[in-house]
């Protein structure tokens, strides 16, 4: 007879007595005591009266019950909203908005209008943290470039946007320590012939919006979509102007006998193109206004749908004149071009934190910071510019307004939709007959 022992623990049980070690191992332990030692439940003895403290502690009062209860539900509920309201509220905004745009749409075909930018439309518009963008944009194109990505990302650039970097100072992507001493490269010299004869050449590189008379108070920034003088370029200069009873296109004129009139010149600099803009003619300007205003884009889309464009964007403007009378010379920033250089003006400082106003522009809009520049060094004579001189740069693409006076025979020499460059004829007079 064969025996087959099984190992248990320390031990070695035959296999008939398996089963009765398992019943063992299955029946409770019975603890035996008498009434002079209790039963040990844990190694360390609890106190006699320690399920009565416990009893007490676990219990809360009833009215203590009644507030965690409706601070619940009060919790529940608005955890409920709060995930309603993140669940459909950004599906009911966009179903609301296409609602308005639709409906200001049928208002501008029933009315035979240009479709442009509502009231409604513009304020939410101007309530984007736009200035936030570009001072983070501006930071984010100072910073250093490592050396080993700057062929792979200014080329990238260069052929995203047709930069021709052949005609640059430096063609060699490695001198440009940051995006932003890329976008204000200089040109080789005579990359840019000024032109002689024409009395008012380009004063940048890059795409003609607009131009015309000026003679209205209300001109166009481009085709249908107006936008106003005085909004643009502030208050008149003198008391005398402001009391004359005539428009204010008519006050700012030099000339009074007829022979003159107000033009306009507007030249929409694109983010390939060369963003550093020169002195369109000769000229004295003598006084220089700020305006801290919104950073909107004014690609020529936004310019098309958004009547008044240039009077919310920050601007620097120069008044001033020329040998035919009043001449006005303005950088209008925009998305990403917060920041304005006028090489001759260091006192200037552009794309300031003007606060986050959501649903009006700031008041920043409509005031300015006035500098006389005649009067900045007394016993100097005020800044005079030649025709071609630099004047200062942008940090990415942006427009540049001209306002001049010159003679009823001045003709343009341009159309809209022009590609330009620096020194290019933009018109001349036209000899009287």
């Amino acid at each position: 007879m064969v025996s087959y022992f099984v190992p248990r623990g320390r031990f070695l049980l035959k296999a008939g007595n398996i089963r009765k070690a398992i019943q063992e191992q299955q029946q409770p332990k019975q603890v035996l005591h008498n009434g002079n030692w209790p039963v040990l439940r844990h190694f360390r003895q609890l106190p006699a009266n320690a399920a009565s403290n416990e009893s007490i502690i676990a219990k809360p009062k009833p009215q203590q019950a009644k507030q965690q209860t409706q601070l619940q539900l009060r919790q529940n509920a608005l955890a409920r909203w709060t995930g309603f309201l993140l669940r459909w509220a950004p599906m009911g905004l966009c179903v609301f908005g296409a609602i308005e745009w639709q409906l200001h749409k049928f208002r501008c075909e029933r009315k035979g209008t240009q479709r442009t930018a509502s009231e409604f439309q513009s304020r939410i518009y101007c309530s984007l943290p736009l200035r936030i963008i570009s001072r983070c944009w501006g930071w984010l194109a100072s910073c250093y470039m490592p050396y080993t990505l700057r062929p792979y990302i200014y080329g990238w650039y260069s052929n995203m946007f047709n930069v021709n970097i052949d005609e640059a100072l430096y063609p060699d992507f490695n001198h440009y320590a940051s995006l932003a001493e890329f976008f204000t490269r200089p040109l080789k010299e005579g990359a840019r012939i000024i032109d002689d004869k024409s009395p008012l050449v380009s004063p940048a590189d890059g795409k003609v919006l607009h131009f015309g008379s000026a003679a209205d108070s209300l001109i166009e920034q481009v085709k249908g979509v107006n936008y106003s003088i005085e909004d643009f370029l502030g208050p008149l200069q003198t008391v005398e102007q402001s009391n004359e009873p005539i428009s204010y296109a008519q006050a700012l004129k030099k000339k009074r006998d007829g022979s003159t009139e107000l033009y306009q010149c507007v030249i929409y600099l694109a983010p390939g193109d060369y963003h550093r803009f020169h002195s369109p003619a000769a000229w004295e300007p003598t006084v220089r206004r700020h305006f801290s205003g919104e950073l909107l884009s004014v690609s020529p889309k936004v310019a098309n749908w958004l009547p008044g464009l240039f009077c919310l964007n920050e601007r620097v403007l120069y008044m001033g004149k020329w040998k035919h009378g009043f001449f006005s010379y303005t950088a209008v920033g925009a998305t990403n071009v917060g920041s304005v250089e006028i090489y001759m003006d260091s006192d200037l400082k552009t794309n300031r934190w003007t606060g986050f106003n959501v649903g009006a522009h700031p008041p920043s809009t409509y005031e300015y910071d006035e500098l006389h520049l005649d009067a900045k060094k007394p016993d100097q004579p005020g800044q005079k510019f030649s025709k071609g001189d630099l004047i200062g740069q942008f940090n990415m693409g942006s427009t540049i307004v001209l306002l001049f006076e010159a003679p009823k025979t001045f003709k343009f020499d341009i159309v809209a939709g022009q590609q330009i460059k620096v020194g290019q004829s933009i018109g001349h007079i036209a000899d009287r007959k």
